[in-house]
């Protein structure tokens, strides 16, 4: 979720690509470094900058696939500024709220309207994309489905890698397969864009 992004950044800036790619590598790399700090030391501030960033880089990817058949080079004002008083409102309420199924609500909206989006572009525009649509919602879907299954069987989950080898442990664990997965799914999903 860090180097990968970062390369794309570089590349994006040397083809001369539009400035919504370059942030949007930049912003999945913000992801990847605020939940870097946020698992390193488990602290609120942390989990913000592991969280906050998700809705800001969602966005501009929503941003993206909006945009995808426009002119070079021109911005949509009214989409920047809808999209900047979502994440606005999002970390204002979030601040003051602090309950985690707001975050994931929001977020999920965000997602919502990346797949919606993106079947339509692949249906309706682009067919010949599919394969990178679809493999990367695929990739991305397979690792919310294991941050669930983590999230509803957590205690089970742990007692059962107790007496588990190691190595079969550490690659049970499901929170971290969720990192992985979005990670890349986000990548394909910006190289789709």
């Amino acid at each position: 979720m860090i180097i990968p992004p970062l390369y794309g950044a570089v590349r994006t800036t040397k083809d001369g690509l539009e400035t919504r790619y370059l942030v949007a590598y930049l912003g999945l790399a913000a992801v990847g470094m605020g939940s870097w700090c946020f698992h390193m030391t488990l602290q609120y501030e942390m989990q913000l900058l592991d969280e906050l960033p998700m809705i800001y880089s969602c966005s501009v990817f929503v941003y993206c696939l909006f945009e995808c058949f426009k002119s070079r080079n021109s911005y949509n004002y009214v989409l920047l500024v809808l999209l900047g008083l979502f994440s606005l409102t999002v970390t204002l309420v979030y601040l003051k709220w602090k309950e985690p199924v707001f975050h994931q609500v929001m977020y999920g909206l965000l997602v919502t309207f990346l797949v919606l989006r993106s079947v339509y572009i692949v249906t309706w525009v682009y067919p010949w994309l599919r394969g990178l649509a679809y493999t990367s919602l695929g990739v991305f879907l397979m690792g919310f489905l294991l941050w669930n299954i983590d999230n509803i069987f957590c205690d089970t989950w742990r007692n059962v890698r107790q007496t588990m080898p190691p190595v079969v442990g550490a690659v049970t664990q499901f929170h971290a397969w969720w990192h992985i997965l979005t990670g890349l799914g986000s990548y394909l999903h910006i190289l789709f864009r």
